[in-house]
């Protein structure tokens, strides 16, 4: 009981330091030059084509997701059914995505980008909304999952608006990835419901690794001409979709594990 509230004082402590930041960060535009993509090369047609068709990850592991979720035998890995909507909004995010991202990538523009991000705050504000639920308290979790998903979405929201008015205003919008990311962290500190919780910090790593491949866009680019940076940023989130829904699949509740273990051992003697 200690360490679930305990659990619970730490994603709050996080908010408030990430969103006294965000208050404290003086206002930050979105810089144009951020639609200048270093791969703006044309094929079949159709332009940018290596960070519109590298979307496609997103819709294969999106649908492999919810796929899964449907079927019955999903349910063995969740102690509690209701435990899977997270997941659900969190693969459907990454179908969005897809969508949104490859139309903002056919020509990039702020009024665009607005679509891109909106689906990508209904993939990584569940999957916070997910790990209060297995690490904390299921009701609390399930209870903040609208919570979560409508600060994402407000924060991108903000961000439009801000821009509409001739004041773009990025902070909230960056500050909502960085609460996902050290909520995500945070995780690891707390007893897991089920086994393959390390895998949240394969996850956490792709999903740094895709911010570096975004940073360095360019001079990823330059190495060969090959592949851009932002095109392996949607391949490492892309692939930290699927670390996702390969932890679904392979995982089981700790209390069973460990009642099997006992079973094998008292088998053996």
């Amino acid at each position: 009981m200690l360490l679930k509230r305990g659990g619970i004082w730490l994603f709050l402590l996080i908010a408030v330091v990430v969103g006294t930041a965000a208050f404290l960060t003086p206002r930050t535009p979105q810089p144009l030059s951020y639609h200048h993509f270093a791969d703006q090369r044309s094929w079949l047609g159709i332009p940018n084509f290596g960070d519109v068709a590298s979307n496609i990850l997103f819709l294969v592991v999106g649908f492999c997701g919810l796929a899964f979720l449907c079927r019955t035998s999903s349910q063995e890995r969740f102690i509690d059914r209701s435990e899977r909507w997270p997941y659900v909004f969190i693969f459907l995010g990454l179908l969005l995505t897809a969508c949104g991202s490859a139309y903002y990538h056919l020509a990039p523009d702020n009024a665009r980008l607005v679509w891109d991000r909106l689906p990508m705050t209904a993939v990584f504000m569940p999957l916070v909304a997910a790990i209060i639920a297995e690490r904390v308290n299921v009701k609390l979790g399930l209870w903040l999952l609208p919570v979560l998903i409508a600060a994402g979405v407000g924060s991108v929201m903000q961000w439009h608006l801000s821009e509409k008015q001739g004041a773009g205003d990025v902070r909230f919008y960056a500050a909502v990835q960085l609460y996902a990311l050290l909520a995500l962290l945070a995780a690891l500190l707390l007893p897991p419901r089920y086994t393959r919780g390390s895998d949240l910090l394969v996850v956490a790593g792709l999903y740094v690794l895709a911010k570096i491949c975004e940073a360095a866009d360019r001079r990823i680019f330059s190495l060969g001409n090959f592949l851009s940076g932002h095109t392996l940023k949607h391949l490492a989130a892309g692939a930290a979709g699927f670390w996702i829904l390969r932890m679904l699949q392979k995982r089981q509740p700790v209390l069973q594990s460990f009642n099997q273990n006992s079973r094998t051992k008292e088998l053996e003697s």
